[in-house]
């Protein structure tokens, strides 16, 4: 299975999120907001030094993206990519792209796939940016869970309390279960 992490990186919920994937030796894709990534290079360090892969998630994580004239749409994807590339440092590689919302067009699409970006998606949402429990998050995300999914959380974008104690329980039940962590493909 694959966990992704959006909307960050954050000083605060980023490294929580980090240090519980380090004690369970899983690893994740995080998909950064372009200016955060500038503004926390040591946080986009931090994510790639521990194993985990990058994934850019625009420059203003606009949901209505796909609305907008191309030449947005390239900046949105390119200029968050050069922003994360440069935050993260030699020999860091950007492998997706992930539409903020889910907000997909063809023209998204073949801007990324231009770019050397693949799109990703997601099987299984945690839905935990509505803020709905620690307990809903879980329900939310053993609702769709089987082999290969794509788990989609946030580790930015506000108050992430209850995803870092959801992803803790997370954790320990996927271990329990024997399941193991690997990148989207």
């Amino acid at each position: 299975m694959a966990l992704t992490f959006d909307d960050g990186p954050d000083p605060r919920w980023t490294p929580q999120v980090l240090a519980l994937l380090a004690q369970h030796h899983a690893k994740a894709t995080f998909c950064e907001v372009g200016p955060l990534a500038q503004s926390y290079p040591y946080l986009t360090k931090a994510i790639v030094a521990g194993g985990n892969r990058l994934c850019d998630h625009s420059v203003h994580h606009d949901e209505q993206q796909s609305r907008k004239p191309v030449e947005y749409n390239i900046h949105e994807i390119v200029d968050a990519k050069r922003e994360i590339t440069n935050a993260a440092g030699d020999g860091a590689k950007l492998m997706y792209y992930r539409a903020p919302g889910g907000d997909w067009s063809p023209t998204i699409r073949a801007i990324a796939g231009a770019n050397h970006l693949q799109p990703l998606g997601w099987s299984d949402d945690a839905n935990d940016w509505r803020r709905p429990g620690v307990d809903g998050i879980l329900r939310n995300i053993n609702h769709d869970l089987r082999p290969g999914a794509i788990i989609l959380m946030h580790d930015g974008g506000g108050d992430r309390s209850q995803t870092v104690q959801a992803l803790a329980r997370l954790l320990d039940q996927l271990d329990a279960q024997g399941y193991s962590y690997g990148f989207p493909v």
